[in-house]
């Protein structure tokens, strides 16, 4: 099986703004080693950017602490600093690198695929031959009964083909095309969010990313009820709109992220006032989300010292 042994780094990438940021943070060094260990565990994975144990099983924050070998506090640090800035997205839990083909050449990725793919049908072939020439070999039946059953298996192996060729077309496709719902009421809720969210820029479609997002949303809470509410919640939040030190406002792609979603229906923004925090810009608000963890491991640290 080819195997995928490279990833591509630019020689100026420390001269990248979002690493500049990041190289100032505390354990600025720290975040960055973990950014190209995701790099490294997404070209291992080799499903165009995404990053999962098995395709059943996505990685927790646990497992990858365990499988960075880094202290789990950084690890999740390091997670939220990537998706702020827009480094990684997750879809149903699953982590892929946002433009994955910046760090390998996509076709070359398709060749191996392709590689392994074919392979893996040749060997499953030569095991159904072998397995033939044994029944065969040990069967006692008339010919016309062993002919019916020949016929039978070439039936059956016709459809294993097609299904594998199904198989090896699915492994193309992108990673957002998987969580699209075909139920899901797209026209309904781009409608209520224009009539409901009037502080916010409108959008002209629901496709691409977008789709894949709302979609996924959906087929977690299946209600319009519920975009109701989250609408109806983030247009009587100012902090969303824009009330905030750092002139930045809510939209709508934000809104559908898995983690804003819930937030915003859980009114983690109603309480939040310009000039509550002197941090100021993106730097100002990992920073404070640093100091957060810290104190969420020391306390965590003592009850388990007390208990």
């Amino acid at each position: 099986m080819a195997d995928v042994k490279w990833i591509k780094i630019v020689t100026d990438i420390f001269d990248n703004k979002k690493i500049k940021q990041i190289e100032c943070l505390p354990d600025g060094d720290g975040i960055i080693v973990i950014w190209f260990k995701l790099l490294c565990l997404a070209g291992n994975t080799n499903d165009n950017g995404m990053v999962y144990f098995t395709k059943d099983i996505p990685y927790t924050e646990q497992m990858l602490a365990a499988q960075f070998n880094r202290p789990l506090t950084l690890v999740q640090i390091a997670l939220n600093t990537f998706q702020r800035f827009g480094m990684i997205d997750v879809v149903d839990d699953i982590l892929y690198v946002s433009n994955w083909e910046k760090y390998q050449s996509v076709d070359r990725l398709r060749e191996i695929r392709e590689y392994n793919r074919l392979a893996q049908k040749k060997s499953r072939e030569k095991k159904k031959l072998l397995q033939n020439v044994n029944d065969v070999s040990m069967t006692s039946q008339h010919c016309h009964d062993t002919d019916k059953d020949k016929e039978k298996e070439k039936e059956l192996d016709t459809d294993i083909d097609i299904d594998l060729d199904s198989e090896g077309d699915i492994e193309y496709s992108t990673p957002q095309a998987e969580v699209v719902s075909v139920n899901c009421p797209y026209a309904k809720i781009k409608e209520l969010y224009h009539k409901i969210c009037i502080s916010y820029p409108k959008i002209k479609t629901i496709d691409g990313n977008r789709k894949t997002a709302v979609g996924a949303r959906w087929r977690t809470y299946k209600s319009l009820d519920t975009f109701e509410e989250l609408f109806t919640i983030a247009e009587n939040t100012p902090f969303l709109k824009g009330e905030n030190d750092r002139n930045w406002s809510a939209d709508f792609d934000w809104m559908m992220k898995p983690t804003n979603f819930s937030k915003i229906l859980e009114h983690k923004y109603d309480d939040r006032f310009p000039g509550e925090t002197k941090l100021t810009g993106a730097l100002g608000i990992l920073a404070k989300m640093y100091d957060e963890a810290k104190e969420r491991e020391a306390d965590e640290n003592d009850r388990n010292g007390n208990a």
